[in-house]
């Protein structure tokens, strides 16, 4: 947007709606479009790359309430679809109506940035909720401290193993204590499920736990006092073994991130060393890395050589070499060597905390089968009630059963009741898939494979086909150059200096490796404007008034260039080319791409698994028929731009395909989002890639796709026997119950034994993964 911007006057005093939005866009640089639908009472925002949604949220939903509160909404003519705001208190100037584009339609305005026209097909739309008028300000915890719970689980053993041993010191050591010791065991017993019935009691909800306290109570009431303690044994035991596992996962996925560095140090132009906090840098700072420190904020080496430590964001142990030009991530260590690096984004922007917010987002995403299980639970425990109840009379007035009674032999109506009450819980189908779920994200974590919550587990298992980029993907990604020609000779150094000032702009792994030739030799930069990337082509941009062209042979092979390059030999195969031309300058960078060494083994073991494997490549044909040689590739397909690779995706997918792409790149944005499943690489990969993958290999290692297939598959597996177990043992037990034949304390140990099996038949996931990987 225009510079104008920086004379208007701040957010805080506007109160034309149209003004909140376009304050909004230049203050959120990823918000890329609003539409309010006031008709629908609905606020959709567009956003390109890492943002935070709760940022926007809060900024938009104040800003529009502000505006709301004011009425000034109806004097807005932007919003009514007319073509300028001069009455409103603080009009758009001329040049900001510039910036972006304004459209109407079906009662609804779009504001967009003005941008190039295929930037919004990298755009990902969220609806937020349409804010009310409020009496009062309302404070909301940006970030809530969450109470540690791993080690809850042990109190609750020992309250546990209490309620147990003075049970049986009631039944068969202190006859004449009875009472009193069947007291204590109730109390030890009940204790943690009174508190999870009292916090469900205040928000009016019930569940399993009531369930329990009700039956123990009720055992309690008809003399049955060893039934009740046994049920609330066994209970409280596999309470205390869920919160132990839980505990596990959780303590597996904290383990990934060693405590983050609070300060660093900084040098000044004099080279002096200055201490500062670590959410005081900003981008561009000279900082000074000593060996066996940790890299405080993703960084680039500007001096000196060292090797990192990545292994507790990647799982990979092997340290990784950095030289000069190179990116070194937060939370990784600096293995030896002092360094002068400089911060390439602040800390709330590294790949450490893009690492903890998909793991945090991963966890509180349920996989559609678990969304399907709790809606079932919840209505399956007030009918478990209703017909508990019903039975009751059942039993009572139609079989003519004694209504109340301890003894076991003459089973009352209402120990029977109370006994298909316990059997017919759903404690082990409510565990039986997050359990699971949990268990396989937190060892995809720790081997570097980060699943975008439950639904990417499940969705991953269920694919037949992968699509898979080149470059980043089958190849390194890590490209070297390799030689600069000019034509004619002479101007080798032109070429790689203006070749170096495009690239500098661009994320693609082209451009990553002519910057850090450009880096290495000291190159300076020229100055350039009017920056544009022309999708599948190339970049262009202007030198003191000329044109300056960066990309594809055939689409520099023009006008009087055409006949110089048409005499240029192609690269062999296996090389990469970049043509550069400016005026009477022209020239090409030739860049090596090593093909990975693990690449054909795990194409071959991807087909083993009967997957359709198809390359999707912008690369030239020669370069694909090299790669579909050197790997045995079936499908390749090359020369494709995104759009092209999009139509390839939704064509495999009409044809039945349920299509992961596996991509690094901005330019796989687009695919990764039509895909069935989405899958980055790296860490390092482009932000618009990691926001529409749902996995995330962290450590660029392909072999890591096919250990996600195969952990993905056995947690299915597991989430499948978990079904069956807790479903059949509640058909089985509420069958015995309804024939009567079936004591309480053998539903009590059947029930919770579902339970603890289904939790301990979860932990597999934790300890084993994916075992084939």
């Amino acid at each position: 947007m225009s510079s104008g911007h920086k004379h208007r006057q701040p957010a805080a005093s506007a109160t034309c709606l149209a003004r909140s939005v376009v304050d909004a866009l230049e203050q959120e640089p990823t918000l890329e479009a609003v539409t309010i639908d006031h008709a629908n009472q609905k606020i959709s925002v567009a956003t390109l790359g890492r943002t935070s949604v709760e940022d926007i949220t809060r900024r938009l939903t104040g800003t529009i309430q502000a505006t709301q509160a004011a009425a000034s909404d109806a004097s807005c003519k932007l919003l009514a679809g007319q073509a300028d705001c001069a009455t409103c208190a603080t009009p758009l100037s001329v040049a900001e109506q510039r910036g972006i584009t304004i459209k109407h339609a079906a009662g609804a305005t779009t504001f967009a940035r003005v941008t190039c026209p295929t930037a919004p097909t990298f755009w990902r739309w969220r609806e937020l909720p349409f804010p009310k008028i409020v009496q009062r300000d309302v404070e909301f915890l940006e970030h809530a401290e969450e109470h540690d719970h791993a080690d809850e689980w042990k109190i609750q053993l020992v309250l546990a193993i209490a309620c147990g041993v003075f049970g049986l010191l009631a039944a068969f050591v202190f006859p004449a204590l009875r009472i009193p010791l069947f007291i204590a065991s109730y109390v030890a017993g009940a204790w943690f499920p009174a508190e999870e019935v009292w916090e469900r009691l205040q928000k009016r909800t019930l569940d399993v736990h009531f369930l329990m306290l009700a039956v123990a109570g009720g055992a309690a009431c008809i003399g049955a006092w060893a039934e009740g303690a046994t049920l609330l044994f066994l209970f409280s035991f596999s309470g205390a073994m869920e919160h132990y596992a839980l505990g596990r996962t959780q303590k597996e996925i904290r383990s990934l991130f060693r405590d983050a560095p609070k300060t660093a140090i900084v040098l000044d132009a004099s080279g002096n060393e200055k201490e500062v906090p670590v959410d005081s840098l900003h981008r561009s700072t000279r900082l000074l890395i000593k060996p066996g420190a940790q890299f405080p904020v993703d960084v680039e080496i500007l001096k000196g050589d060292t090797a990192a430590d990545e292994s507790n964001l990647t799982g990979e142990a092997a340290p990784v070499e950095k030289k000069v030009g190179d990116t070194a991530l937060a939370g990784t260590i600096n293995l030896w060597g002092a360094v002068e690096v400089s911060v390439l984004r602040p800390a709330s922007e590294s790949a450490l905390q893009k690492i903890i917010t998909l793991i945090r987002d991963a966890q509180h995403q349920k996989a559609p089968a678990q969304q399907f299980a709790d809606k079932f639970s919840s209505v399956y425990t007030y009918a478990v009630i209703g017909v508990s109840f019903a039975m009751f009379f059942v039993w009572w007035l139609g079989f003519k059963l004694a209504p109340f009674s301890a003894a076991v032999e003459s089973q009352s109506a209402f120990y029977r009741t109370m006994t298909l009450l316990v059997v017919s819980s759903p404690c082990a189908l409510v565990l039986s898939i997050p359990s699971a779920v949990l268990a396989a994200i937190a060892w995809a974590a720790r081997h570097g494979i980060l699943f975008r919550g439950g639904a990417a587990v499940e969705k991953l298992a269920a694919i037949n086909t992968v699509c898979l980029d080149k470059t980043g993907t089958l190849t390194t990604g890590e490209l070297r150059v390799e030689k600069v020609e000019s034509f004619p000779a002479g101007r080798e150094k032109e070429i790689a200096q203006l070749a170096y000032s495009l690239e500098k702009l661009s994320t693609h792994p082209l451009a990553r490796a002519v910057t850090r030739y450009g880096k290495q030799r000291g190159l300076e930069t020229l100055a350039l404007s009017q920056f544009e990337s022309v999708t599948g082509m190339g970049l262009k941009a202007r030198h003191q008034g000329g044109e300056c062209l960066l990309g594809r042979r055939e689409w520099l092979a023009a006008g009087d260039r055409a006949a110089v390059i048409s005499q240029v030999s192609a690269t062999e195969a296996g090389f990469s080319e970049v043509w550069v031309a400016s005026g009477d300058l022209l020239g090409r960078m030739v860049l090596r791409d090593d093909i990975r060494p693990q690449s054909a083994s795990v194409m071959a073991d991807l087909r083993a698994e009967g997957l359709h494997c198809v390359v999707l490549t912008g690369d030239r044909k020669a370069a694909a028929e090299h790669l579909r040689a050197e790997l045995n590739l079936q499908d390749v397909r090359a020369e494709l731009k995104p759009e092209q690779k999009v139509a390839a995706i939704v064509e495999l997918t009409k044809a039945g395909g349920k299509v992961a792409m596996v991509g690094d790149g901005v330019n796989d944005a687009p695919s990764l989002a039509v895909a069935h499943i989405g899958v980055a690489m790296g860490a390092r990969g482009a932000d618009a890639a990691l926001e529409q993958a749902d996995v995330v290999l962290m450590n660029d290692r392909l072999e890591n796709f096919l250990g996600a297939f195969r952990l993905s598959q056995r947690a299915r597996s597991i989430i499948r026997q978990n079904l069956i177990i807790s479903l059949g043992t509640v058909v089985v037990l509420v069958t015995l119950a309804l024939l009567g034949i079936i004591p309480l304390t053998i539903g009590v140990v059947g029930h919770e034994g579902s339970t603890v099996v289904v939790v301990m038949n979860s932990l597999r996931l934790l300890f084993g993964g994916g075992k084939q990987a």
